[in-house]
């Protein structure tokens, strides 16, 4: 364009659109000297703002004033906080984007805290499970109801072992106290007195890093182990059982209310613990399968002991 080419040419060869590159070069020349175009994104800063009564009053101003906050006992605030003071003392119109911009600027910004986990993570051990109750995993899917348009939640505890789905919870919402409940309810039920308490295995959602759940597993002696991101395969057990409820439930039933959902379940999961066949465990449903491990395990204390 500088040799005298038409813009319009140009700007076709290059496939850009005129309205775009006009409106480039519009905005370049009305942007301020002291800071050039080309470091700059977004619309021009106008430089100023408003009071709540129309009045104009201009960054330089908006500056000092923040400055001389930060001198005093309004030093402990963010920028939020900063821009509250702003609009109660001058009555000046300073939202919370534009008080983030002049604080960066001055170099006002308070470093964010650091999060402190009261329970940091603990990755998974590769472990060689030879019964029932060492090692537990844990996850959450969802089902629709159709009639309602609504989803619901199902958490599952599945025993990696004998592949038994020992306790399992549905709702409408699913937050910490349901998966600590849900994981109280599966240890009363399995383990009798004097029982070593199994190793549980979760992905990271926020029920499961939460204080709650981890201060519940802590007083209770549970290890309680998270997989890292995107390794479904480290939680291979519960996300196995998790398919074969959408492939042969959810994937075929239109519930009308949550009580069909329920129900639907409900029924679903009595055939998978007692009446399902399974290939890796000699072809028995889990809980005849773990009854039968119990039994030669019983049989053989029983034959030590005589």
């Amino acid at each position: 364009m500088k040799r005298g080419v038409p813009a319009a040419l140009v700007l076709r060869i290059l496939g850009i659109a005129e309205s775009t590159y006009y409106d480039r070069k519009k905005r370049e020349m009305s942007c301020p000297p002291e800071r050039p175009a080309e470091n700059r994104r977004g619309r021009p800063v106008p430089g100023y703002s408003h009071t709540f009564d129309g009045e104009r009053v201009v960054d330089s101003q908006i500056n000092d004033w923040l400055l001389e906050l930060i001198e005093g006992e309004e030093h402990v605030y963010g920028y939020k906080l900063l821009a509250q003071c702003i609009r109660d003392k001058y009555n000046v119109r300073l939202d919370k984007k534009k008080a983030y911009r002049l604080c960066n600027e001055l170099g006002i910004l308070q470093k964010p805290r650091q999060r402190v986990q009261a329970h940091p993570r603990r990755l998974p051990k590769n472990r060689v499970v030879t019964g029932s109750n060492q090692l537990w995993q844990m996850d959450i899917k969802y089902g629709y109801v159709r009639g309602l348009e609504r989803f619901f939640y199902v958490l599952s505890i599945i025993d990696v072992f004998d592949r038994v789905v020992v306790q399992q919870y549905r709702g409408t919402s699913c937050e910490a106290k349901h998966a600590v409940q849900t994981l109280c309810y599966a240890l009363q039920s399995r383990l009798r007195p004097g029982d070593e308490m199994p190793t549980i295995r979760t992905d990271n959602g926020p029920q499961f890093v939460s204080k709650l759940f981890g201060d519940m597993c802590e007083s209770l002696g549970v290890i309680h182990e998270r997989i890292p991101p995107r390794t479904p395969n480290m939680n291979a057990y519960i996300e196995s059982f998790h398919s074969l409820l959408e492939r042969d439930l959810f994937s075929k039933r239109d519930f009308r209310t949550f009580k069909d959902a329920y129900e639907e379940l409900d029924g679903y999961m009595d055939f998978y613990n007692n009446r399902r066949m399974h290939g890796s465990l000699k072809r028995k449903p889990p809980a005849v399968f773990s009854a039968w491990v119990q039994t030669l395990e019983d049989s053989s204390a029983f034959h030590k002991a005589m």
